[in-house]
């Protein structure tokens, strides 16, 4: 059944903006928890896990009718959950490993710039002229607020964080298609199930070494002094910056285009920043609160620039 007719704007913006706040509060989680010394293998292999099991599990609980796939969803199940998802939270963590969180962030959502490329070319989608101007807002606002004229880029960094941008494009275009026949919960059950079958196969050939669970880390920056098990940030990132903000993408991508949400996704940079400076220590300056007024003042005018609530 083609779920356009049904879409919620409304829904579809609020549920990407806590996304965005969440995946903002995150990345400085996943910073602490890759210093630990875990890769970003076995990071990602352990949030694909984890975010199958539970909404597998809820799935049981609810709604077992929804683990039907149809032959020719097949394939595209698999190219999303290995693009859009392994290689997009693979490249992503070892972008943030090497990059300012804001600057990985800035690379990462040059995407805004690719999907609406990509949804004119090929799905002929109607766009607006205005919608470029506030695309082009969010990126000055989203390089001021990286301050990337003073950051000292790790080549292999960007290059990540350009990979990153890659993928994401690629989880917000399938991610549209996938909504209109699939409800968001049986979607992320099977794209994280094949993200950890792929991160699984791989350490195999590449087993990385299993850290201690119960080694005491320190949370860092201004929050030195919170010293926590492994296991319960591990835990922590599984829900809060898995499964919820995840399931909460979903729900945005079966309620507004792949362009709108790639928009609003981008304030996930403003938040990352402002958590990170907060809680890391890395800087913000007044010129970064100016760039992140911009970011939102070019949300609300791309997001002002669609014909209606369903194309961007």
């Amino acid at each position: 059944m083609n779920r356009v007719a049904n879409r919620r704007p409304g829904i579809g913006a609020t549920s990407v903006s806590f996304a965005a706040l969440m995946f903002g509060l995150n990345a400085s989680t996943v910073k602490v928890i890759l210093a630990t010394g875990i890769t970003p293998e076995l990071l990602v292999l352990f949030r694909a896990i984890f975010t199958a099991s539970i909404a597998g599990f809820i799935l049981l609980l609810t709604n077992r009718k929804a683990f039907r796939v149809e032959k020719k969803d097949i394939l595209l199940l698999i190219v999303y959950g290995i693009i859009g998802i392994a290689m997009m939270q693979w490249s992503y963590s070892n972008a943030v490993s090497r990059l300012p969180i804001a600057v990985a962030l800035l690379i990462e959502y040059t995407a805004i710039v690719i999907v609406p490329l990509v949804a004119l070319i090929l799905f002929k989608e109607k766009i607006k002229a205005r919608l470029w101007v506030g695309i082009g807002a969010v990126l000055v606002g989203l390089a001021i607020v990286s301050n990337i004229w003073d950051s000292h880029l790790d080549p292999i960094g960007v290059a990540w964080a350009c990979m990153a941008a890659i993928c994401v494009s690629v989880y917000f275009l399938i991610g549209e298609h996938t909504q209109r026949k699939r409800d968001a919960m049986s979607t992320l059950f099977y794209t994280f199930a094949i993200a950890a079958v792929f991160w699984g196969i791989v350490n195999i050939f590449n087993p990385s070494k299993i850290p201690d669970l119960n080694k005491i880390v320190s949370l860092s920056g201004n929050l030195a002094g919170a010293l926590w098990p492994l296991w319960v940030a591990l835990l922590w990132l599984g829900i809060m910056g898995s499964f919820v903000p995840m399931y909460l993408d979903y729900i945005a991508l079966g309620n507004l285009s792949a362009t709108a949400v790639g928009i609003i996704a981008t304030s996930e940079t403003v938040f990352a920043s402002a958590f990170a400076w907060v809680w890391l220590g890395e800087s913000m300056t007044t010129l970064g609160v100016i760039g992140g007024l911009i970011v939102v003042a070019g949300i609300i005018l791309a997001e002002t620039s669609r014909t209606n609530n369903l194309k961007a």
